[in-house]
């Protein structure tokens, strides 16, 4: 088989084309000639395209040929982000995607979508039945990604084969967001953390991509999985890391002190254009929004048999402090 991989030089990207090489498939990585190829090196039976995602045209050439197309790439972010920048990646890049793959002739397409589409759950665990009760969106994230499922699933009302993968928080040792946080952690560095109650669904990443390949090749067009296999909270994760290694887990840092400073800081972000660590957005998202996801679906239909939250986060804090003892 030959598959394509929008944003293959990504953290799930990259994990996704090594999977697929792995099983003998033949791989396009799509990406822009800038991009950083960094977590695709020594792949050299991987192909390459170039473009920009929004790029029409230049898709339909690279997916001549192609029998499944992965489209993983999305800018991911919370805070104060370029809204444009993402309407056009999330949006408008699917929109794309989704014109070339029907001009190309593509079988099937594995939409890599989030839990986010469904809403804040109010602390329910929800599955893939569930129809978003907010009205609103928590932020450009939620929404520009809640577009792009539209835009899919009309597609698919059209004929098109696409199934979709909603994934909760994606963990590994090298994952771009969680991922420094535990390093820091496992250094005994971090003394301080906002919003210990905070709940976050968990995946490994490569259980992640084993899903997708899963939901790819069993799917049926439209599905909808929830690739998540359970919840913490914040505070939780720090307490079964730290009693692995010996670390204490960081002081809860005063809710009020907390969004006192994100406001100060929101105001002073979007005059000087930075992004700052805790603003209005994250605040909401550590405080005020709870979103909980069954993956029983998945596990049930697919076969998919992910390790516990307690096992991924396990595994990746003894490989960070074994890492950090060698360094």
């Amino acid at each position: 088989m030959k598959a394509l991989v929008t944003g293959a030089n990504g953290f799930t990207g990259s994990y996704l084309v090594r999977s697929l090489l792995d099983r003998g498939d033949q791989v396009v990585a799509y990406v822009r000639r800038s991009s950083d190829l960094t977590r695709l090196q020594g792949l050299s039976q991987l192909d390459y395209a170039h473009g920009e995602i929004t790029d029409e045209a230049a898709l339909t050439q690279a997916m001549q040929g192609v029998d499944l197309v992965f489209h993983i790439a999305a800018y991911v972010e919370l805070g104060l982000v370029d809204a444009a920048r993402m309407e056009r990646t999330n949006v408008q890049g699917t929109q794309a995607v989704l014109q070339a793959m029907k001009s190309a002739g593509v079988g099937k397409m594995l939409h890599c979508s989030t839990i986010g589409v469904f809403g804040d759950t109010q602390g329910r665990t929800i599955d893939e039945t569930f129809q978003r009760e907010q009205q609103d969106f928590a932020s450009a994230y939620d929404r520009t990604k809640y577009q792009a499922q539209q835009l899919v699933d009309q597609a698919v009302q059209q004929g098109a084969h696409i199934v979709s993968v909603m994934p909760s928080g994606i963990f590994g040792v090298d994952d771009p967001h969680f991922g420094p946080v535990l390093q820091t952690f496992a250094k005994g560095k971090l003394k301080l953390w906002a919003g210990g109650r905070r709940v976050t669904g968990i995946v490994h990443v490569e259980d992640l991509v084993d899903g997708m390949l899963r939901a790819i090749d069993q799917g049926q067009a439209g599905d909808y999985f929830i690739l998540s296999a359970g919840d913490l909270t914040t505070r939780e994760m720090f307490e079964l890391c730290g009693r692995e290694i010996g670390v204490s887990a960081p002081r809860e840092a005063p809710e009020w002190l907390v969004r006192r400073v994100a406001k100060v800081l929101n105001v002073i972000g979007r005059l000087t254009d930075w992004q700052p660590p805790i603003d209005n957005e994250r605040v909401h998202y550590v405080y005020d929004r709870c979103v909980r996801v069954s993956g029983v679906k998945a596990m049930r239909e697919l076969g998919w048999k992910p390790r516990s939250p307690q096992q991924t986060l396990t595994e990746i804090i003894r490989q960070l402090v074994s890492e950090t003892a060698s360094g």
